[in-house]
């Protein structure tokens, strides 16, 4: 009897992750309705674009030229080279960045580089500062589009950020671009087509100055983003979305980079989960915050080859222990995450994988078990910069 209780337990707790994904990627579909209106309004704010940059010598360059066309000459970008090894800093310098350079044995991870670089710039600040990461492109009008709508709002602003898998990907490859699409676009549209906040995610990310220079970034936190966005929902500033600024970055190509990414990114999510979303919920209730509630809900959303597995395994369990109603219940969840996966991939997957390719998934998600297994067994904790191609 105690068995069955836990097994539907357990079953209501899988429940939520699955129906607020189903909420989103239908308002995103339904309710979201385009902007056509212009985000500029009055004098346009001063802009200091930071990038943290740890041996990005391959990538910076062309991050560097798709920024710098956006700047005024009021404007600045600032490149903080971090325990480089390699000529990250003169690269910067010779494109007509400004360049500061860190090194701290101790110290590591992109937390650390972003308050360096904040501590440098805070005797002449600027209005609003743009975070970019150091193998990113910036689409034309991103920056302008970021600082207008940060100043409007008076809080942090997430540009659209995606991915894409190099040249002849691999299947596993184009499951994994479509996942990124889901997270980073379906769902915090859906969430601005609520009217609720979004999650930070790392890079394309504007802050008021007077907000992020009392952030607590000198950390190094396995997912610094996610902690940040955090913070500012706690202090009723969650970060909002914003599709008409785009920032784009390729998966790593070799096997051995994209697996050190992906355990940093699955690992700490996880972590995410695990420490912050119970205390997030209480807080939320506490303080009758709304918007903190909506983020944590959105926090408990687990990857979704991770949210695949655990539902197929919630089904197995029920199948063992023959409790009918259970049965029945994971069979509706299974549906209804299929269902979610299906109306993302038919209004905004169809150009990036088929549906013949889109069929392969479910494969893809047990091929990563042993990944979620190594999080109990030997997780990662320290921040690990993925290699680039």
């Amino acid at each position: 009897m105690l068995v069955n209780i836990i097994l539907i337990f357990l079953g209501l707790v899988l429940a939520i992750p699955v129906l607020f994904l189903t909420i989103q990627v239908i308002a995103a579909i339904f309710l979201h309705k385009s902007s056509n209106a212009s985000l500029i309004s009055g004098p346009r704010p001063k802009v200091v674009v930071l990038i943290p940059a740890h041996n990005e010598s391959i990538v910076i360059a062309e991050t560097i030229k798709s920024i710098l066309p956006q700047l005024l000459s009021q404007d600045r970008l600032l490149v903080v080279a971090d325990n480089c090894i390699d000529n990250t800093a003169l690269i910067a310098k010779n494109l007509g960045a400004d360049v500061i350079e860190r090194t701290s044995q101790s110290d590591r991870g992109k937390g650390f580089a972003l308050d360096f670089g904040l501590q440098h710039i805070k005797n002449s600040p600027a209005d609003v500062v743009v975070i970019i990461d150091a193998d990113c492109r910036v689409s034309p009008n991103s920056i302008e589009n970021l600082a207008y709508t940060c100043i409007k709002y008076q809080r942090p602003i997430q540009s659209l950020n995606l991915m894409f898998a190099g040249p002849n990907p691999t299947l596993k490859a184009m499951v994994a671009q479509f996942a990124w699409l889901v997270k980073n676009k379906v769902r915090p549209l859906g969430l601005k087509a609520l009217g609720m906040p979004c999650q930070l995610m790392g890079t394309g990310m504007a802050f008021l100055w007077d907000d992020i220079i009392y952030s607590k970034l000198a950390s190094g936190h396995i997912v610094e983003d996610m902690k940040l966005g955090i913070d500012f929902a706690r202090a009723r500033k969650a970060p909002m979305f914003l599709q008409e600024a785009l920032v784009t970055s390729v998966f790593p190509l070799t096997v051995e980079a994209t697996k050190s990414q992906r355990t940093r990114w699955e690992h700490g999510h996880l972590s995410v989960i695990f420490n912050e979303v119970p205390s997030l919920l209480i807080d939320a209730i506490k303080t009758k915050n709304i918007e903190l509630t909506v983020l944590a809900c959105d926090l408990l959303i687990p990857p979704l080859a991770v949210l695949s597995i655990l539902c197929l395994g919630f089904f197995m369990m029920s199948l063992l222990l023959l409790n009918q109603l259970a049965i029945i219940f994971a069979l509706i969840l299974i549906l209804i995450l299929l269902g979610a996966v299906f109306l993302a991939w038919n209004w905004f997957g169809r150009d990036t994988i088929s549906f013949k390719q889109l069929c392969y998934a479910p494969i893809y998600a047990l091929r990563k078990i042993p990944l979620y297994i190594k999080y109990f067994i030997n997780r990662q904790v320290e921040w690990v910069r993925s290699k680039r191609d």
